[in-house]
């Protein structure tokens, strides 16, 4: 079972109430105290690109990347003001590969935990490649704790012409949460049935510290402090360590 494909059209509809500005406040405060020049940016596992196209008209340069092709079909199709538009690749996070150095990369709204174990490693690796020597990795997860206590809950989200029913159902040998979604639209004067699984994967902040390290990063800083981390989430900010 695939997973953001059906719901791709639907993302943005679903998720008006994520504080994107409230992201970028964060971004935004770590880049001046750290001092340093952050212009060109990647933004990993971009989804449908709100933040990246809010990024863009601030200025940065942007480049977005995300596996889904139907997400990233949303993300080109929505106007801007951005002088710059931003470049979209399609490329499974664990195969990144960029033309050149950003000076930092950010992943926002839980999308660590979509990377798979097997491939988180060697993620951190090609980060390590691509950004800059000095400069930033920002990311935010759902904690184990939360992850856990969405185990059994059932949700349902409702618009005029959509219908989206999804369970939360936390396996211990992932460990993650899985979460089986039927998404019903509306189509003319019939109703349309299609699903799919998402997996969110289960990441202690100490295995998460300890990978940067070995992998070139440090100064890493755990924010619970930060957007949304009332509702469990939690914010990961690393430094590519300078060659020098």
């Amino acid at each position: 079972m695939s997973c953001y494909n059906f719901l791709a059209p639907w993302y943005d509809s679903l998720t008006g109430d994520i504080p994107y500005e409230k992201f970028i406040e964060f971004y935004e405060a770590e880049f001046a105290a750290d001092g340093g020049e952050f212009r060109l940016l990647l933004d990993l596992c971009c989804g449908t690109g709100t933040l990246t196209w809010l990024m863009a008209e601030k200025g940065y340069e942007m480049i977005a990347v995300d596996k889904s092709v139907e997400m990233l079909m949303e993300a080109q199709s929505k106007p801007s003001d951005a002088e710059i538009r931003p470049l979209f690749l399609c490329q499974d996070a664990a195969e990144l590969d960029l033309y050149g150095t950003v000076d930092a990369a950010i992943c926002s709204l839980d999308g660590m935990n979509y990377i798979e174990p097997e491939s988180l490693a060697e993620l951190v690796r090609r980060l390590n490649l691509f950004i800059r020597p000095g400069g930033l990795f920002i990311f935010d997860i759902r904690t184990p704790e939360i992850l856990k206590s969405l185990d059994g809950q059932i949700f349902v989200d409702e618009k005029d012409d959509l219908l989206c029913l999804w369970r939360a159902d936390y396996d211990e040998e992932l460990p993650g949460i899985v979460y089986g979604m039927d998404i019903f639209s509306k189509r003319g004067r019939l109703w349309e049935r299609d699903s799919e699984e998402h997996i969110e994967y289960s990441y202690e902040p100490d295995y998460l510290e300890a990978l940067l390290r070995s992998r070139g990063f440090t100064d890493v800083k755990f924010h619970q402090d930060c957007p949304q981390g009332d509702m469990g989430r939690l914010f990961i900010t690393a430094r590519r360590k300078d060659n020098g």
